[in-house]
């Protein structure tokens, strides 16, 4: 049986042609400039940190912050929105966000094209939901302690070395598994050794890797609730396959960077870059349309709602 592509909406029905045109213009530097304000961020942050190790916990929240906002420029490349050139798109993503295009493309653009129907990729990170607050304090528990990282980053290669039977190499696994996370490894094990050489190892593993294994993922299930969870799934309201979520300045800063609140609009205009996002939503208010949205006023209240099993 042929799968049914998710309802979708017509720019056209909600902005004038100069509104569009706006909204969808590609930046041959809007991109750029992102990508070097997260970077600098960065490292003004661990700078910070080496300079004054009792500001490491905030560092750590404000890197994992950045961390995330790597990979929401890096989506943004994923659907051609971060240069204006298709090359240079890539180049940024594969260069400067730490991720190959190649695979996480087609899987994105399928979540995009089957969005909360029975065929979408991403279905199982909202379907659990709601849940109980119990489970949900196990989870950020795991989040913060770095047992969601590891399962995500080497659970496969845990299992795999589990189930090997006698005889099998578990030197073809770790070749394998190099090959497969050569991207992360390669940079961070470059990063570790710049930092080992000039004798702060330790911020690289404390500064860099920590955030990674603690505050990344859990902003990230954060945003993956605040994005899908509690949506119909199958619905046919293509205004209703999103949410957005009304972040304050805070929650901008430690949660949710690079306008990746605005979720609802993004997979209603999937061509408005994310810088356009604000804009987009602010005219559809003007309209009058964002009250048929899925639309929360922040995390907190996404949270609550999330957690009422």
């Amino acid at each position: 049986m042929d799968m049914v592509a998710a309802a979708r909406v017509k720019p056209e029905e909600f902005f004038s042609p100069d509104e569009w045109a706006m909204l969808s213009a590609r930046s041959s530097w809007k991109g750029i400039a992102l990508v070097v304000h997260c970077w600098l961020v960065i490292a003004a942050s661990m700078a910070l940190g080496v300079i004054w190790p009792v500001t490491i916990p905030l560092m750590v929240v404000l890197i994992g912050n950045r961390q995330l906002g790597l990979f929401i420029l890096m989506h943004d490349a994923a659907h051609g929105l971060l240069h204006a050139n298709r090359t240079i798109n890539d180049r940024l993503a594969l260069w400067f966000c730490g991720a190959e295009l190649n695979f996480y493309r087609p899987y994105h653009l399928q979540h995009h094209r089957f969005v909360q129907q029975s065929e979408d990729p991403d279905l199982v990170l909202s379907a659990p939901f709601p849940i109980t607050p119990v489970s949900l304090r196990r989870k950020i528990i795991r989040d913060l302690t770095g047992q969601t990282f590891f399962k995500q980053r080497f659970g496969m290669l845990a299992d795999g070395i589990k189930a090997r039977v006698p005889g099998d190499s578990v030197w073809s696994l770790l070749v394998l598994e190099a090959r497969k996370q050569r991207v992360f490894l390669t940079l961070n094990l470059l990063g570790l050794a710049l930092f080992t050489v000039a004798g702060l190892w330790w911020a690289w593993v404390l500064i860099w890797l920590l955030p990674m294994a603690t505050w990344l993922p859990l902003i990230s299930r954060l945003r993956n609730i605040a994005e899908h969870a509690l949506i119909l799934e199958n619905g046919t309201d293509p205004m209703r396959h999103a949410r957005t979520t009304n972040a304050n300045w805070i929650e901008r800063v430690f949660v949710a960077p690079y306008w990746v609140n605005y979720h609802c609009e993004h997979h209603m205009f999937t061509q408005v870059p994310c810088w356009n996002l604000p804009t987009a939503h602010r005219l559809l208010a003007q309209k009058g349309v964002t009250g048929r949205m899925e639309v929360q006023p922040g995390y907190g209240t996404v949270l609550r709602l999330a957690s009422q099993a």
